[in-house]
């Protein structure tokens, strides 16, 4: 391992980073195809949801690795700098649908925490197994919660 890291926290940033960068690629391209935003709310909570069942152990060290030991990514891993690619893309899903009318105005970060609340707390739930039903039974659920959430109300 220290062939290719000089650390561990060097290695846990590059995981995160991995990881992060698995996502931002998936809802880049949701964010590139020509639908409605709405629709791709819906798309990406199903991928966002598929990647949960298919690569668990991605979700798991997001939640229980950087979110809860902050202090090993605070050099060089402060805000979003290691997670910056995926946040990109939800400010790019959001700003888009703002500017088409499809979302309302809003402040960035609540509607970043409600969207990423959602889809964690629903990994989560899948990771302890307490889900009456298979995760993707959940995706246009869980994705009309998120779009209610951020639609234009006139």
């Amino acid at each position: 391992m220290y062939n290719y890291f000089s650390s561990k926290e060097e290695l846990a940033k590059y995981a995160i980073k991995y990881s992060t960068n698995v996502l931002a690629k998936e809802l880049r391209s949701v964010n590139e195809m020509e639908l409605a935003s709405k629709e791709k709310i819906y798309v990406f909570t199903r991928k966002y949801f598929e990647n949960v069942q298919n690569s668990p152990e991605v979700v798991e060290y997001f939640l229980r690795v950087y979110l809860s030991n902050r202090e090993v990514f605070n050099k060089g891993c402060e805000g979003f700098i290691c997670v910056g690619d995926f946040v990109t893309e939800v400010m790019i899903l959001l700003d888009e649908g703002a500017q088409n009318k499809e979302f309302r105005e809003q402040d960035f970060f609540p509607a970043f925490a409600m969207i990423m609340g959602c889809l964690g707390g629903f990994a989560f739930l899948s990771g302890e197994n307490v889900l009456e039903k298979d995760l993707l039974d959940y995706s246009d659920s869980v994705a009309d919660n998120i779009y209610r959430a951020l639609k234009y109300d006139e």
